[in-house]
Parts: C-alpha cells; structure tokens; sequence
C-alpha cells in the first residue's frame, strides 16, 4: 500500500479510535506529515512489482477493502477495520485495529512493515517481541501486534509469498486468547451487523443515498464514545492551501462543528449522537457566569496549548505541524447559540428515551444569560481571526438563536415568564441587528457597520433569522454569489486576513449556498452546483475542509464534519420525494 501524501484515504474507527487508510494524542502513523528522521510512522503493505490499486468500503459499513494488483498478474485484498459491535446490552468499541490480507489472484509476494513512531514522529519506539507477537513501548501505552503470520516475516520485514489469509490485530497490550483468524472474522461480522444496522434506521433521502450514507458513517466516527466529544477532523496541519501557514490541529470538539454535525444526524433521524454529545455539553467545567471557550479536548481539556513538532516536516513538507489550537484562547460568540440549538430537539422529540426537563433547561439558560450579555460584543467569528475583533453578524445571530430557541423551550415546559423574557431578549437582539448589520444596498454585512462579506450570512434564513422570501435575505444571497464565488466554488471571505488573501474555497460554504440557492426558487441551479460538489470528492466519498478552485483538489483536515454535513443538508433539501421515485 502506498504511503503518499495525498487526500485519497479512507478512514476507519469505532468511537474509541480511527485511522486514516492509504494507510493518527499522538499518532503513532503519522507518516501523512513526513517525519523528518525516520522512515516510519506506517504500517504498510508492499506487494512486489504493484501496478495498480483500488479501494472500497464494504456497503453501509466503515470497513474498507484495498485492492492491489502486481504486473505479473498476482492480486491481493486488505481489509480494514475497527471492531464496534453490540453485546451484552452495550455497545462495545475496543481500542484494535484489525488487518487481514488475503491472495486473490497468482502468487503474490508482499513485505509487512509495521513503523510505529512516538512523540510525534521524534523516535522509534523499543520492540519486544514473543512467539506470535510484537510489542512496541510507546510513551504511556504498549501497542501489541498479535498475528498469525510467522513472526520473523512482521518483525524483520521479510518478503514472503502470500499462500493464505493472515490477520495482523493491534491494540492494547492483551493477550488474544482466539486465534487471530477466528477473532478477525468474528470482530469482522459483529461490526458489519452494527454498521448496517444503524444505517437501515437511517432517514435519508431518496437521491444521493450512497453519498449520504457515506457521509453520516464519517460524521459517526467523529464522536469520541468515552465522553461524547465530537471532532472537527481526525487530521492536524493538513494546509488549507499549498505553501501556506494555514495549518491547523483539527482534532478537537469545537462547540459550533458538533451542534452543525448533531443538527445534520438529527436530520437523518441518528438522535443518539445529540445524546451522547449533550452528556458531553454538560459535563463541561464551565465558569460560574456560563462562560464557554469555543474548543475543548475530548476529554474536556481547556488549554490546547498550541506548539509545533518539530520532528515531523509536514504534508507534502509543507509545515509547519500543530499540536495543540490556540483558538481555545479566543472569544466566539457563537458557542452559546451552537450548544441552544444542538440541544433543542431534545425537548421537542418524542423518540427520545429521555426528554428535556426543567434541569436541563435551566443549564441551557446559563448559555442564554451569556449570549446576551455578548450580543453586540466583539469577537473573532466563527473564521476565527487571531489579530482582529469586530461585532460579527453572525455571532450576533447565534446569539439571537440562543434566546429565541430558549424562548421556544420555556414555552413546551410551561414556563411563561422565561418564555416571555427570552422572547422580549431575542426581538431587542433582532431590532439591534437589522438596525447595524444591513449595507445601504440592503444586504446584510458580516459586521456590524461594516461593509464586508462572508458566507455566513447565508444561514440566516435557515436559522430562522429572516424568512427566504425575504427581499433582505434574497439580496444577500445575490450579492454573495456575485463577490465570492469562484466558479462552482464559494470562499468563505475573499478580504485578506492574519495571513494574506485565502486561495482555496471552503467546501461547506458552497453547500450553503446550495441550500440557498434552492431555498430562494433556483432550485436547477442548486441541483447542478451540488452535482458538481460532488465530483470533488476523493474515490471513497469523503471531503476535505477546502477544495482548490482551479484544481479541485482537495486541502485541508480531512476527513472535515464540516463538509460532510453541508452535503448531507443539501442532499435532504433538493431531493425528490421518495414517491415521486417509487
């Protein structure tokens, strides 16, 4: 398999644990990011003489089958995957990833080459090794290979004929009491039967069903089970554009990316990931004044100190490589509004196990009480400038969000007088905005008494700020797609910032403007822009953060929640009706 710096990978995981297949705390394969003194940070597969090679996921599943084909005619088939499964009861996601390789054609000969690295690429762990295992002593944790391939061909990467199925399980330092080949298959079936068992239940549309299956299972794995936490992307300092600054460690929970992914899954009818993340928003050790920062760790960590590593150079050697986000540091209003609306459903949904109560609504109010204190307060945005603050329109409808949806809740629990000061709250909050976020023109602005634009201002209307008919929203729209728009792509901003003018366009900013587009009656316009997004895609159907306009080539964390649930939201809204198919 090759280890190439490029975006066509696959991903798998299980809630616990993931992993990009071309084939990352601390990655032990970080070879995505070019360790700078070893050649390691890898588990590959080399088969002699490849010529050709393919990937697939198993239908409606995260388990993925890599082909790979030599000039002499010999073939072999990888399948990888993370066992989640249910038993018990419960549903259970063990740290392991599991490999197994298989002959399919000729007599192919392959090498196994296992090159775990730790502390970021710095140095190659001590091995030890028994009769049927290797164990690799990283910082704080043991990684155990147990195989039923002979020992010598893994450890000393022997090349060797491939005459039968092998099966290489990594994990904790365990003992496998099953023979690798019985737990393989095993954890193979169980985890088939639980991927296709939620996707069944799944709500989606009529058209583009692959495509949003594909793209519910990612955002599925983006949820870390221990705690609920969802992260932006599985990636750290994957460049937003070539040679650029622009890199960043996505793989935290920002408050705003998982309300979009909960609100998206909610859409498909998968409520247990709101679930599971609201345990997540109420665990948070907030300040006593309801204070959000805009990021957390998945285990609800505060301090993401940003540093760089050093040891490794970088995608495609573009560094420098991130660990840790200073953005923790930053004031973004929009946080309050994001967790309102991540939790609305839950006091309205009857499906659900447990409903929204008095309790948790008096936590969402500490969130309320914040947004409208912050209301005309400046902040970075939801772009996230670090050298510049202003009254963004978009913080201050989210903040409008939280008091309104807050609104809406008092009055399902019969709570009068808060329903009536959270309504009194949201119309001051919507007076203020129409009164110093519209342009002469009469589009809206990205800021308050500014001039500017970002594509923000096209969820406007879907936050039920205005309505899509609305002459206010429909100008918006227009002028929009008039500034930033670079053929079937959209810019989050074209105005330069921290560091210069942006080249790339941000894939969710064109899925608004799908939706937008739809929603205002250009409904064949929307309907081609969002068949042509989809041809970005990588060939397993997964999005990066950013799509190069002149390329299309994908930049950016990857796989981005972001992007996946701009196209799950566009699907549902321009698709036909299931009666108008059958």
């Amino acid at each position: 398999m090759s280890t190439d710096a490029s975006l066509d990978l696959g991903i798998i995981g299980n809630g616990s644990i993931a992993a990009l297949i071309a084939f990352d705390g601390d990655p032990v394969f970080c070879a995505l990011l070019s360790p700078r003194t070893h050649d390691a940070g890898y588990f590959d597969i080399a088969l002699d003489g490849e010529s050709a090679h393919s990937q697939r996921y198993l239908d409606n599943s995260a388990v993925l089958v890599t082909e790979l084909a030599s000039s002499d005619g010999s073939a072999i088939e990888i399948t990888d995957f993370a066992p989640r499964y249910k038993q018990y009861g419960r549903y259970f996601h063990p740290m392991s990833l599991i490999r197994s390789v298989r002959p399919i054609a000729g007599a192919p000969r392959i090498t196994l080459r296992l090159r775990p690295l730790a502390d970021y690429g710095a140095q190659r762990p001590e091995r030890t090794f028994g009769s049927n295992h290797l164990r690799f002593l990283l910082d704080g944790v043991v990684l155990r290979a147990t195989t039923d391939a002979p020992l010598p061909m893994l450890r000393d990467e022997l090349p060797f004929l491939l005459d039968r199925e092998i099966h290489i399980v990594l994990g904790p330092d365990e003992v496998l009491t099953d023979a690798p080949a019985r737990h393989a298959r095993a954890m193979r079936e169980a985890t088939l039967d639980y991927w296709r068992d939620w996707v069944r239940y799944l709500s989606i549309p009529a058209e583009w069903q692959e495509a949003v299956i594909r793209a519910a299972i990612t955002l599925k794995l983006s949820q870390y089970e221990g705690t609920g936490a969802i992260v932006a992307a599985m990636t750290t300092s994957i460049p937003e554009a070539p040679g650029t600054q622009r890199n960043w460690d996505y793989r935290y929970c920002w408050l705003r990316d998982a309300a979009f992914v909960v609100r998206a899954l909610n859409r498909l009818g998968a409520t247990r990931s709101m679930e599971e993340y609201l345990r997540y928003i109420f665990n948070l050790a907030v300040s006593a004044d309801g204070a959000l920062a805009p990021v957390y760790g998945i285990h609800f960590e505060r301090e993401l100190i940003e540093r760089e590593a050093e040891h490794l150079a970088g995608y495609r050697g573009m560094g420098p490589v991130r660990v840790g986000n200073d953005a923790w540091r930053q004031r973004q209003h929009d946080a309050y509004g994001s967790v309102v609306l991540a939790a609305t459903q839950l006091f309205f949904d009857h499906r659900l196990a447990v409903s929204g109560d008095a309790a948790a609504y008096a936590r969402l109010e500490r969130c309320g009480e914040a947004a409208w204190r912050l209301r005309e307060q400046a902040d970075a945005g939801l772009w996230e400038f670090r050298s510049r603050a202003l009254v963004h329109t978009y913080s201050s409808t989210m903040c409008w969000a939280a008091c309104d949806r807050l609104a809406r809740i008092a009055s399902a629990l019969h709570l009068d007088e808060r329903a009536t000061l959270w309504r009194e709250r949201a119309n001051e909050i919507r007076t203020l905005i129409l009164s110093r976020a519209l342009h002469r023109d009469g589009h809206f602005v990205d800021a308050f008494d500014g001039n500017g634009l970002d594509a923000s201002l096209l969820l406007l209307a879907d936050l039920g700020f205005v309505a899509y008919d609305d002459p206010r929203y429909r100008a918006t729209v227009d002028v929009i797609g008039r500034e930033l728009r670079r053929g079937d792509h959209m810019f989050r901003y074209i105005a330069p910032d921290d560091f210069g003018a942006p080249e790339t366009s941000f894939a969710i900013c064109s899925f608004w403007y799908v939706d937008a587009l739809a929603a205002t009656g250009r409904v064949a316009e929307a309907r081609a822009l969002f068949e042509h997004l989809l041809t970005r895609r990588n060939p397993l159907g997964l999005l990066s953060e950013d799509l190069h306009p002149a390329t299309g080539e994908l930049w950016g964390n990857f796989p981005q929640t972001y992007s996946l649930v701009g196209l799950i939201n566009s699907a549902m809204r321009l698709s036909r009706r299931w009666e108008d198919l059958l």
